[in-house]
């Protein structure tokens, strides 16, 4: 498979990326060569299991997150240096083994930094190997989009990358025509005594070009700790160095003086063409191409609890929603959903919709609905919130707050390309969207946003 200038195969047990020249030959001599199907590497999600670190280890242990994901990056950049010299000897002396170590190093940091303040935690040693993972459906390309209807993309080469960094997906095989989905969509049945209003923010569609790859929640303090870029909406001074009190004092798109923070991957269009971040970090250097995409519209709504009242959020509360990792870790915590508009009660999680013509597709991101009553965030930034249960209750020791859902449309004609931008080594899998959302409502307002819901008023 032909990926940003360069092919990339499998050797044993690494990835093995070729030029394009060198490709040619080898496809000749498949057999002969053992070469296997495309692959990725796929190292152990290290934050996923860090469920509890003290509250004054975080900053240092977050930056050593980041650092993980850095050198999955950095490793990615050495398989494009290997050419034909990279057989699985090189792959695994050059690549897989370095990339364990300098992983060691930064758990045994890790586990110092958490041993500081606590005891320390063990088993960090064995998430430090990396493994590779199997992705054998042809590569997706332009259709045309002269029909009315949506056509799955062709099997043909992505378009190249800047920056020498390999970079694969999406496949053909995330894409369905979203007419072939079954409605899938249930909604918990709404008791008497339900929170029925709702309360918008219009706070644009993020028109003044506010991008950058950080992450503020996972890797404050990092820059490209996202290793994708961020469209953001909301607060105007959002980025990894961001403080309470910088997203405090900010200036604001909200039309109603929010400052929250709204942020999610960008979606770019696979045409080819250069955007202005293709030699870039989150860009081009991490294997993420094409045009950037600026939404159609965007909903920011908070909605009521089907059983019952909800309770005001704390300022500074952080929520993640999704899995910017799914492909690589499983489902456990994905929650893309993505539609086409017309079809909205057809919902996917790992596929992109292809929309017939004059639909739009459509980005649902509805956030955890239930909140610990403590704390404004956790060490995995999951744990303190989580989702009601199938009946709209919060589970035992949680309290329902208002559930915020961020909608985002985009105009894409029929048979394009598109993908999420994503961590080098999710290959822009569907399942891997995300959302991201701090809490810097003024009280006053978020007293507003709970009286509107909970007497089933629509304010915004």
């Amino acid at each position: 498979m032909t990926v940003a200038g360069v092919t990339a195969m499998a050797v044993g047990g690494g990835a093995l990326l070729m030029t394009d020249n060198d490709a040619s030959a080898a496809r000749g001599s498949t057999k002969a060569a053992g070469w296997q199907a495309p692959m990725t590497i796929n190292c152990p999600d290290v934050a996923v299991r860090l469920s509890s670190v003290p509250e004054q280890a975080r900053p240092a242990v977050d930056g050593e997150l980041a650092q993980l994901d850095s050198q999955v990056a950095d490793a990615y950049r050495q398989l494009a240096t290997g050419g034909a010299q990279a057989d699985q000897k090189w792959v695994r002396t050059r690549v897989l083994d370095p990339l364990s170590s300098q992983r060691r190093g930064t758990l045994d940091r890790i586990a110092a930094e958490i041993e500081r303040v606590s005891s320390r935690p063990q088993g960090m040693d064995a998430l430090a190997s990396c493994t590779v993972k199997k992705d054998d459906v042809a590569p997706a390309s332009a259709a045309g989009s002269g029909s009315d209807a949506p056509s799955a993309p062709a099997a043909s080469a992505s378009a190249p990358a800047a920056g020498g960094q390999g970079q694969t997906g999406p496949r053909r095989s995330d894409f369905v025509d979203i007419r072939k989905v079954r409605p899938n969509v249930a909604e918990p049945r709404v008791r008497s005594d339900a929170s029925r209003g709702t309360f918008k923010s219009r706070c644009g569609r993020n028109e003044n070009k506010h991008f950058n790859p950080d992450n503020v929640i996972v890797a404050p303090g990092v820059s490209n700790g996202a290793h994708h870029m961020h469209d953001y909406v909301g607060n105007l001074e959002t980025d990894a160095f961001s403080t309470n009190d910088d997203l405090a004092t900010a200036n604001t798109t909200c039309t109603n003086g929010d400052r929250s923070t709204h942020y999610w991957p960008v979606l770019r269009l696979r045409n080819g063409k250069i955007e202005a971040d293709a030699n870039l970090p989150g860009g081009g250097q991490d294997g993420n191409v094409g045009r950037i995409l600026q939404p159609a519209s965007v909903q920011l709504t908070f909605r009521g609890s089907p059983v019952g009242k909800v309770t005001a959020m704390p300022t500074f509360l952080r929520i993640i929603t999704g899995d910017a990792k799914a492909f690589t870790n499983g489902t456990a915590n994905a929650n893309a959903s993505w539609s086409c508009t017309g079809f909205e009660n057809r919902q996917l999680k790992d596929k992109y919709p292809l929309c017939p013509r004059g639909s739009n597709v459509v980005r649902t991101f509805n956030f955890q609905s239930c909140w610990d009553g403590q704390n404004t965030d956790s060490a995995n930034h999951r744990t303190h919130v989580t989702f009601a249960r199938p009946n709209g209750a919060c589970p035992k020791g949680f309290r329902a707050i208002p559930q915020l859902v961020q909608r985002i449309t985009y105009k894409i004609a029929p048979g394009s390309v598109f993908a999420v931008d994503s961590f080098p080594e999710q290959l822009h899998k569907p399942v891997t969207d995300h959302g991201d959302f701090i809490n810097v409502m003024s009280a006053s307002l978020m007293r507003k946003a709970v009286s509107c819901i909970n007497n089933g008023r629509r304010c915004g």
